[in-house]
């Protein structure tokens, strides 16, 4: 506990009152002695050769061809090779074996763990404490998300008070998700600078999501409530941008799917639990009281991150211990990989990386085309539900505020549904293939998309053939969950896709999928209303869900002709 709340914002400040008196770092403390193999490799002598050493693991590092330091690996191509490197450094981690830094040819002592079962390593941290973050983690997604549909519960009043129309007052969550993606292209890379890290970019984000909160409440102008919404929505982003990024620092690739899933799993609670507590607050308090919860949702969950939230960077990380260690030596040689790469990383590089490879790649590869306009499609569907609901439940059913809000638990329901399935997917299938046969083709991760790019249709098809005043309104919300249990295994399996294949551009082309998700989206909650009102609900969702059909045919394709595909793709692995 003690270094978790070192780590945390509250701690480093706590640290920076005292100057580094309490929560100190080993390399602080009096006792601490610089490991032998550093002082030999600084004193120039030979390193010994040691019966502890970890042969094996060095071999597979080698194999992997890692830029020097064992914390890389990640960064290595989603290879069998990186697999077995992940699975001797596991067995590795339980016998506290000393690692010996490299030096390069210039005399640079290349800073990195101290043993294989460093507590400074993310990935040594125990279960409790990986999954104690991801909770936080997840708390901190869940309010950003739900603070986006719960507007949805205060439109009507919007409407009155303002005097706009219903289509109008939607551009307050069009606008919101926008943003999400908008703030992906910046946040997203400046995470990735070891000097920057993950945590500076949560916290500071989000004490300018917080403090915005408190005017989104008040404002007496519907110019200003949009320009407040766009802005939450930009500072709430890092949620989207980071939050896969600092699970993969915790897990190995074998059980990145875990971690995910919960994260995921938080992302989609939020805009099903948002309309539930923003419905009955409109009804009973206007408007504004709904705007009021997010400001207690963010408070509740900045207090989270500043007390609990570490940095789960390796590269940051590392680069700290090398500062640490050069002011205890008075050595400069004592460096981090991660600041030596950080000197020679030109922004121009950078800025190519964030916008225009990923567009180039998407251009080029139509895996990677197909996948970003599959997804935004029916991203953006799932965000009609805000629009639709409210012409269903109260047209059909008498619904009320609050009980409209309800029906959105269809899709919490849909989505832990499919979370439990894909668990036991991964738990009973997927992880004991991997150890057994080693990693498949990255098509073969297909599977569970081609069995959620079915189910998508289904579900709307169903909602749009039962809801009528006929049919009990239970059955329209089957078609719902089973909508939202294809959604989850869709977007999990295709999010699992790109880095297996594009391991070099992951991260750009994540940023570029979310805003192609985020605007698609937020163009869908503006055009959503009229689409339903011509139409008709039945007509306007049996649309969406003909459309949706050609994912079926799309997600088997790459699953069939992935392969030769990437062989042309000069892109991808």
């Amino acid at each position: 506990m003690k270094d978790l709340i070192r780590e945390a914002p509250l701690g480093q400040v706590l640290r920076l009152i005292t100057q580094n008196k309490i929560l100190q770092y080993p390399e602080e403390e009096d006792g601490f002695k610089l490991p032998e193999a550093y002082k030999q490799q600084l004193s120039g002598s030979e390193k010994p050769e040691s019966h502890n050493q970890p042969r094996n693991l060095d071999a597979d590092v080698e194999a992997l061809g890692r830029m020097r330091t064992i914390t890389s690996v990640h960064s290595a191509p989603y290879t069998n090779e990186r697999v077995r490197a992940e699975r001797e450094m596991e067995i590795q981690r339980t016998k506290s074996i000393p690692i010996s830094p490299e030096k390069t040819s210039d005399g640079i002592v290349l800073v990195d763990w101290y043993t294989t079962d460093d507590p400074a390593n993310p990935q040594n941290w125990s279960r409790a404490k990986r999954y104690f973050v991801v909770f936080v983690l997840c708390c901190y997604t869940f309010t950003v998300y739900c603070a986006g549909p719960i507007y949805a519960t205060a439109e009507e009043g919007i409407q009155e008070h303002f005097h706009i129309s219903p289509v109008a007052s939607t551009l307050g969550l069009g606008l919101y998700v926008l943003a999400y993606g908008i703030g992906d292209l910046l946040f997203a890379p400046l995470s990735e600078i070891p000097s920057i890290g993950r945590n500076p970019i949560y916290i500071l984000t989000f004490i300018v999501y917080w403090v915005l909160t408190f005017p989104e409440a008040v404002t007496t102008g519907f110019g200003s409530l949009l320009a407040l919404r766009f802005w939450l929505g930009f500072f709430g982003s890092p949620a989207l941008a980071n939050g896969g990024a600092t699970v993969g620092d915790m897990f190995s690739l074998m059980y990145i799917p875990f971690g995910l899933s919960w994260w995921v799993f938080s992302a989609w609670a939020g805009p099903s639990i948002g309309p539930v507590i923003g419905g009955f607050a409109a009804q009973a308090k206007g408007w504004r009281w709904p705007m009021w919860e997010i400001v207690w949702m963010s408070s509740g969950a900045l207090v989270l991150l500043l007390l609990f939230m570490p940095e789960t960077s390796a590269h940051t990380i590392l680069l700290r211990r090398a500062h640490r260690l050069r002011r205890l030596t008075n050595d400069s040689r004592l460096q981090a990989q991660s600041e030596i790469d950080q000197r020679n990383m030109a922004p121009s590089a950078a800025l190519w990386d964030a916008l225009i490879k990923p567009l180039e790649i998407m251009m080029k590869d139509p895996s990677i085309f197909f996948v970003n306009l599959y997804t935004g499609y029916f991203y953006g569907v799932f965000y009609t539900f805000f629009e639709v609901f409210p012409l269903v439940f109260p047209v059909f059913y008498g619904f009320d505020l609050g009980q409209t809000g309800l029906t959105f638990l269809a899709c919490l329901v849909g989505v832990i549904l499919g979370l439990s399935a894909y668990f036991a997917y991964l738990q009973f299938y997927m992880v004991p293939d991997n150890i057994k046969n080693g990693f498949r083709e990255q098509e073969h991760r297909l599977v569970p998309a081609i069995v959620g790019s079915i189910l998508l249709p289904i579900g709307l098809f169903i909602f749009a053939w039962t809801a009528r005043s006929s049919i009990h309104w239970v059955v329209p919300l089957v078609g719902v969950g089973i909508f939202c249990f294809g959604h989850f295994w869709t977007m999990q399996s295709l999010f699992i896709y790109i880095p297996l294949s594009y391991p070099k551009y992951a991260a750009s082309l994540f940023a570029s999928n979310s805003i192609w998700r985020s605007g698609i989206a937020g163009g869908a909650v503006v055009f959503a209303r009229p689409l339903f009102i011509n139409l008709g609900v039945d007509r306007g969702v049996t649309l969406l869900a003909g459309l949706s059909c050609a994912g079926i045919f799309g997600t088997t394709a790459i699953w069939f002709f992935g392969k030769r595909l990437r062989g042309r793709s000069k892109f991808a692995i």
